[in-house]
């Protein structure tokens, strides 16, 4: 009787969400408030592009939008389809780059503060937005940056040619072909950087099958019977998982967050257990990205679990060639 009674509850529930289902959830409120936040840049760019047609492409515009207009770098971004968190990467490159031509182009020794270096974090909106409006070298500083940023060789072989082509004059003239070119990217973002080939790990099976060196994924044989709680998958494991010389874990980092530091204790933990139960295996790891640049005490943490360090740069994927061909003959 309990078990019909229970069916029956259970059906009427089902119903509910069936019959009651809202499909889209949105609240009047906000899409009113969003709404016109959206038209309030459909605006700014419509008066941009007036004057820009009326007074030729210059800089002075794009310096006044940034600085008259609450939302001018969001109009900015929105007509060049830079992401505000690629611009953030962007500034930060440029805060703990050497680079003079780069430095000179943003007129960064009129903005950096002398000990930037010291602790460098990722700047947040309102930092970014005050300074836009309180350091007019700045301002300029970022406006160049989409006037001639892609003609810094420095840019050139740092951003991704997908993110580079962004920074582009016709854009900024509102020209048809650059238009449709920044929808198309917008709206290939996801697929992009979902691709398997844009995955570094790609880049270090590539490398490995190049020199012909056989690999596994997985838990390590040991590990997965005797630590089954402390475990966890590895990237690579040479030549397979019963008998591990080299074991390979990758962690490319973009963006920042707390779960760094778990991530650089969780590799000191497998660290011991390989230790443990292959005293003879090579830990090594490809640790890369701002995202690590900007987080330094969990960064030292990370590389102590490792018995060697790579990172993407070329050099290093040249060093990372020798590592192997001395350690698998071995």
């Amino acid at each position: 009787m309990k078990s019909i009674k229970k069916m029956t509850e259970n059906s009427i529930k089902f119903d509910t969400v069936i019959n009651k289902n809202t499909f889209y959830f949105y609240n009047p409120v906000f899409q009113d408030k969003y709404e016109s936040y959206i038209n309030s840049l459909n605006e700014i760019l419509l008066v941009l592009k007036n004057q820009i047609e009326i007074q030729g492409l210059n800089k002075e515009l794009f310096e006044n939008l940034l600085l008259e207009k609450e939302n001018g770098l969001r109009a900015l971004l929105a007509l060049t389809g830079f992401a505000n968190e690629s611009l953030k990467r962007l500034i930060t490159v440029v805060r703990v780059s050497d680079n003079k031509e780069l430095s000179k182009l943003v007129y960064k020794e009129k903005w950096i503060d002398s000990n930037d270096n010291e602790n460098i974090k990722e700047w947040g909106d309102a930092k970014i937005l005050n300074l836009i409006k309180s350091n007019k070298f700045f301002r300029k500083g970022i406006v160049n940056l989409f006037f001639e940023g892609a003609t810094i060789p420095f840019l050139a072989h740092t951003l991704p040619l997908f993110e580079l082509k962004k920074l582009s004059i016709s854009k900024l003239k509102f020209e048809t072909p650059a238009l449709i070119d920044s929808l198309v990217r917008y709206k290939e973002k996801g697929s992009y950087s979902g691709q398997a080939e844009n995955n570094p790990e790609y880049l270090i099976a590539q490398i490995l099958d190049q020199l012909n060196i056989t690999f596994e994924k997985g838990d390590l044989t040991e590990l997965f019977e005797n630590e089954p709680l402390e475990k966890r998958t590895m990237d690579f494991i040479i030549p397979n998982k019963k008998k591990p010389k080299i074991i390979i874990e990758s962690s490319f980092l973009v963006t920042t967050s707390s779960g760094q530091g778990d991530k650089s204790k969780t590799e000191s933990n497998i660290k011991k257990l390989i230790s443990k139960y292959y005293p003879k295996a090579k830990f090594i790891g490809f640790v890369d990205g701002i995202g690590w640049y900007v987080r330094k005490g969990d960064l030292m943490r990370m590389v102590a679990a490792y018995d060697n360090v790579f990172t993407f740069h070329k050099e290093e994927i040249e060093r990372f060639k020798l590592f192997l061909n001395k350690n698998i003959k071995q």
